[in-house]
């Protein structure tokens, strides 16, 4: 079993933790499900924990009532490098239209999700501020983000 991190992300689903795992860890490569713990006897009964890895990165997951939803203040970031990608991640993770802005989604289990393409990370470091503000334009009228339209934006075409 993978070494468990210092930090991990810990998500609390109302009942979903095994279907929500086992669901992210089709979505990106590298990923499994590493174990599944229930526990007895706790305020909101027998709750399941599961442990999984997405990409490398080490996640808990609790099946454990409803007293807790997920909301747009946590989200997870996906970096791209190509439209494609972009896309799969996009169609794959998308399932509220209504949330969708600027590179957000939020999934099926109401976990949002940025998918951005890499290469904003230099855009947006690159120190130039007109070009930095003709990309923050762009994005702020996209739902899904589109790499030649943000390549052109910083471009100045």
């Amino acid at each position: 079993m993978t070494d468990i991190a210092l930090i991990t992300p810990h998500l609390w689903f109302d009942n979903e933790a095994r279907e929500a795992a086992a669901f992210y860890c089709s979505v990106f490569p590298d990923s499994r499900v590493l174990r599944v713990t229930t526990l007895p006897d706790t305020p909101s009964g027998a709750v399941d924990v599961v442990e999984f890895e997405l990409a490398g990165q080490f996640f808990q997951a609790i099946s454990a009532g409803p007293m807790f939803k997920f909301n747009e203040a946590i989200s997870f970031v996906v970096r791209c490098d190509t439209q494609a990608e972009i896309d799969r991640y996009w169609d794959k993770l998308s399932d509220v239209p209504e949330s969708e802005a600027c590179g957000w989604c939020k999934d099926r289990f109401g976990l949002s999700w940025q998918i951005v393409p890499r290469a904003t990370d230099t855009m947006m470091r690159c120190g130039d501020a007109d070009k930095i503000s003709r990309v923050v334009r762009a994005f702020l009228g996209m739902k899904k983000f589109d790499l030649a339209a943000l390549q052109a934006a910083f471009d100045g075409r």
